[in-house]
């Protein structure tokens, strides 16, 4: 990256941030004036320092120092990184969708694959060892080898041939797509791999887990609850923990599923009028009890959903205190394909007027549980390892009289996860004491809707 380029591209960062000042000509010429100073302290320690400086370091300090007198989340994504972060933005990534894993034999070995992805479509199975990548060995090679040779051109032909469990052979044909990572799950995989959300059979109380707001976060559940519905769900309970947060339109609308009116969200920041987000009643899911499960890891989204839920008395929440993270990024790109600008434009506020965020010094900060319910960190690392267990697919087995018909029969919760027992128990008596949840809620609760429950793209 050469001397004008870095001055361009420090101009362009300026003139974004100064685009939220709308400003006066006095302004611009100090922006520019800055501009030429920083370009003239760059030529000067290029051509005279003592020791022979590594420019791209030095033009990324330059735009860091700059950053860093802002909050964290205000970030520059250089033009090599843009993809990749663009891609963690909508939770997708390019190849073939398996989790491969390489035992101490040398073997590569399918942990799971991706629900819906290539390999999935194909056939690969779980236990399944990878013998070959197009044709060719890949006996001796690195785990990382493989997984080069697996990965590449979007939209390429792959071939594995696979050892299944049985001792058979076969190789599945397939091609390298836009993978979108899965962030709505059940509570456990039944016998032929599809989720049960049921935690609790009678009564039957529905168990969704998000890990993360993307842009099928909204459509995938109102899916599924209006299959549950129709099922005769009797209530939910929706697990937020260690969501990192999202698509800040996908939790407005998540929110306006569930409400027929009222405020769901506001943003306003110094440079940004107020805006606020208000539920409508077309397309509002009948009542139902309902709690929301959070923790000091549900962040951004997760804090919306469940803090705006709570000011309109629409649901419980249950766990610890939320992480704090209440303010609003814009992505603008660079003029000259330079990268983007994560820019925090704006705070949210939940309907009661109440700032989520956590300013420096702050004594009260997220969203506060009506039951709390505490976990120490050496039992969430085992809930966690548990939620990734139940996300795997099922190897499958050659002896059928060893499944069983329906894990809807076994013990609902583990008794490990003291938040969601705690949900579990919260939620039987509530179903009890509140009868039939189509009738509506309890005196002072959110309002009910007429609206019977439609088919999704109805």
């Amino acid at each position: 990256m050469n001397r004008e380029r870095t001055a361009w591209l420090l101009s362009f960062l300026l003139l974004a941030l100064a685009t939220f000042r709308n400003p006066t000509s006095a302004q611009r010429d100090d922006d520019y004036l800055f501009v030429r100073t920083l370009v003239d302290i760059h030529r000067q320690v290029r051509g005279n320092y003592v020791e022979p400086v590594d420019q791209e370091k030095l033009e990324q300090a330059a735009i860091d120092g700059m950053l860093d007198q802002l909050d964290p989340f205000t970030t520059y994504v250089p033009p090599a990184q843009r993809e990749s972060f663009d891609r963690l933005l909508e939770g997708t990534f390019k190849g073939v969708g398996i989790q491969i894993n390489q035992t101490e034999k040398g073997e590569v070995e399918v942990v799971s694959p991706i629900d819906g992805s290539p390999a999935f479509k194909a056939g690969v199975l779980p236990g399944d060892v990878i013998l070959k990548v197009n044709g060719e060995s890949i006996e001796g090679l690195r785990l990382p080898d493989v997984i080069r040779k697996i990965g590449g051109e979007l939209g390429a032909s792959v071939e594995l041939t696979v050892r299944h469990l049985d001792g058979s052979q076969e190789t599945l044909k397939m091609r390298r797509e836009e993978i979108v990572m899965p962030t709505v799950s059940g509570f456990e995989r039944a016998t032929d791999n599809r989720w049960n959300f049921y935690v609790s059979k009678d009564p039957k109380i529905a168990y969704i887990r998000m890990s993360q707001f993307t842009p099928s976060s909204y459509d995938t559940i109102k899916g599924i609850l209006t299959d549950l519905l129709n099922d005769g769900m009797k209530g939910l309970i929706l697990d937020l923990r260690w969501n990192p947060g999202g698509q800040l339109d996908q939790a407005v609308q998540l929110v306006d599923l569930f409400l027929a009116d009222g405020t769901i969200v506001s943003t306003k920041g110094a440079r940004r009028p107020e805006k606020i987000e208000r539920a409508v009643e077309p397309g509002t899911l009948p009542w139902f009890p309902m709690i929301v499960l959070v923790n000091e890891h549900s962040a951004s989204a997760s804090e919306i959903v469940a803090g705006s839920l709570l000011d309109n008395r629409r649901a419980a929440v249950l766990g610890e205190r939320t992480y704090g993270k209440g303010s609003v990024q814009e992505l603008i790109p660079l003029e000259g394909n330079n990268g983007e600008l994560k820019l925090t434009v704006a705070y949210y506020y939940l309907p009661s007027g109440r700032l989520v965020h956590r300013k420096k010094g702050a004594e009260t900060w997220g969203v506060e549980p009506q039951i709390h319910v505490a976990m120490d960190e050496k039992i969430q690392q085992l809930v966690v390892r548990d939620y990734r267990r139940s996300e795997l697919f099922r190897r499958p087995t050659t002896n059928p009289s060893t499944q069983t018909t329906s894990p809807q029969t076994q013990p609902a919760t583990q008794p490990i996860d003291v938040q969601l027992q705690r949900a579990v128990d919260t939620m039987v008596l509530m179903t009890v004491l509140q009868g039939n949840p189509q009738q509506g809620p309890p005196p002072g609760g959110a309002r009910p809707t007429t609206r019977q429950v439609a088919r999704e793209g109805e």
